[in-house]
């Protein structure tokens, strides 16, 4: 059964929006479970009814076939808002793994590019206050079409500049967008995949060994190498010397889903770490939904207190060489001698 994301238990409509607002140029924008407090986008509800009872589009079809559904943008404002609406694929954020949504600039190359909207949404959209619109859209499945789950979204963008950042020299127009989310699932053979990589840690500690106490973090990669999505729960732990147990936290879900050949780079903080041991830190992950999916990776480090190290050999040396000096001056000075003019011999 395919996992599916948990929705944080807001009120009745915001629960049912989402992605929050980004803006129009960088990178993917960043998405939450909300709208941004003006307007939302979210699966039409039922015919006759205020609510909807979807938080996602939920949607299943074989490769060559049509799936149709219907958006709705919800204007909660006093004033008339105009949007481009359009659907793009979502990508995992590199650093933390949240949930995110391609840019208008960005074309999609997955279920994004499968979508088409009404042609009343071919350029902008216009929903009078405290209005909506509803949109009709298709999702037209290629014949090529890889089983597994694809996930994108429909955004609304605001065309009304909200305001300006610097970039350089450049000032941009700054411009928000809310979408909603789409997971559409292609029948086939389903391959959940999942793996940890390049664990690193970084440490820093005091210059006098346990007058205060050492910080590190592990870093590390989830690679998400199959076709599902996958809600990971990672366990860190770590050994010293003799086998001690210097770390060990337990596995616990990291409230992202981690999509399709997404990569994604976390932290984990380290408040209290060895300051003089051989440390082998393991970062394990896996999936509720999948128990039989595991994967681990290690990294050594040698935890020294370099800085004390060496004022240690430093004053090490120098008694050594006020020994051997010592030594020299308590030595008995031997008499002077000249050498005796020795006569050849005949």
């Amino acid at each position: 059964m395919r996992p599916r994301p948990r929705i944080a238990p807001y009120g009745p409509l915001l629960a049912l929006l989402l992605l929050v607002a980004g803006l129009l140029l960088g990178p993917a924008t960043r998405a939450t479970a909300a709208d941004n407090g003006t307007w939302g986008v979210f699966p039409t509800p039922p015919a006759g009814a205020a609510m909807t009872d979807r938080a996602y589009f939920f949607h299943q079809g074989a490769a060559g076939t049509t799936v149709s559904d219907s958006v709705t943008v919800l204007n909660s404002s006093d004033r008339e808002l105009t949007f481009q609406v359009f659907a793009t694929d979502a990508v995992n954020t590199p650093a933390g793994g949240a949930f995110a949504l391609l840019p208008v600039e960005q074309k999609p190359k997955d279920v994004g590019a499968w979508i088409a909207l009404a042609p009343e949404a071919a350029t902008t959209v216009t929903v009078p206050p405290k209005s909506r619109k509803d949109i009709p859209f298709t999702v037209r499945v290629p014949v090529d079409a890889t089983p597994g789950d694809h996930v994108g979204g429909i955004v609304a963008l605001n065309t009304a500049v909200e305001g300006v950042r610097q970039e350089g020299k450049v000032q941009v127009g700054v411009k928000r967008q809310v979408g909603s989310r789409l997971y559409f699932r292609v029948p086939g053979p389903v391959t959940p995949g999942l793996s940890v990589e390049d664990v690193e840690v970084s440490r820093s500690a005091p210059l006098l060994p346990w007058v205060g106490t050492a910080r590190a973090t592990v870093s590390y990669a989830l690679v998400n190498r199959g076709n599902v999505v996958v809600e990971p729960k990672v366990a860190v732990s770590a050994e010293g010397l003799f086998g001690r147990t210097v770390l060990d936290r337990p596995a616990r879900e990291l409230k992202l889903v981690l999509l399709p050949g997404q990569r994604i780079e976390l932290t984990e903080p380290w408040a209290d770490a060895p300051q003089s041991d051989r440390v082998t830190v393991r970062v394990s992950a896996g999936a509720t939904a999948y128990p039989d999916l595991a994967s681990a990776s290690e990294a050594e480090f040698i935890a020294v207190p370099w800085p004390a190290f060496g004022a240690l050999l430093v004053l090490a040396g120098a008694a050594l060489t006020f020994l051997i000096l010592r030594r020299r001056r308590r030595a008995p000075s031997q008499p002077y001698e000249p050498a005796q003019d020795l006569a050849p011999t005949r």
